[in-house]
C-alpha cells in the first residue's frame, strides 16, 4: 500500500468509527463557513428561503419526468444517486442555515410538528379520516 492509499483507507476507518455529528454540531460549522467567507450578511430568512426553495426545486427537477417505478429506483445509479445526495445536502444545509438564524430548534419543531399531526390525523379505524 502507498501513503496516499494508506492515508484514505486510515481516514475511511476514522470515519465508520466516529460519532455521527449532531444537528447543533452541523449548524454550528455551517456558520463557522459562511463567516469565514463574511457570507453571514447574506443570510437573512428571507434570502435563505429562496434559497432553500430552489434547492428543493433542484430536488424535484431529478426526479421530474421520472416513473414512480424509475423514481424508486434512483439510488441505484452512482451518478444518479450522488445528484440526489447533493441536493438533499444542500436543502438540510439551507434549511438548518435558516433554523440557525432564527433560533429554531429543528428537531424540537419536527417533534412538535409530529404530535399535532397524530392528534389531527388518527389512525385508521378509529371513525375519523384526513378531512
Amino acid at each position: 500500500m502507498n501513503e496516499s492509499t494508506d492515508s484514505t483507507a486510515q481516514q475511511t476507518a476514522a470515519q465508520q468509527t466516529a460519532p455521527a455529528p449532531t444537528v447543533p454540531q452541523l449548524q454550528r460549522r455551517l456558520a463557522e463557513f459562511a463567516a469565514a467567507r463574511d457570507w453571514g450578511q447574506y443570510h437573512t430568512p428571507k434570502n435563505l428561503s429562496a434559497a432553500l426553495s430552489v434547492e428543493a426545486g433542484e430536488l424535484v427537477e431529478i426526479f421530474q419526468w421520472l416513473t414512480p417505478e424509475q423514481s424508486a429506483a434512483v439510488m441505484g445509479d452512482t451518478e444518479s444517486a450522488g445528484r440526489v445526495e447533493d441536493e438533499v445536502a444542500d436543502v438540510l444545509a439551507y434549511l438548518l442555515q435558516f433554523c440557525e438564524v432564527l433560533g429554531i430548534d429543528a428537531l424540537a419543531a419536527l417533534e412538535a410538528k409530529i404530535e399535532r399531526n397524530e392528534k389531527r390525523f388518527p389512525t385508521p379505524g378509529n371513525g375519523h379520516s384526513m378531512e
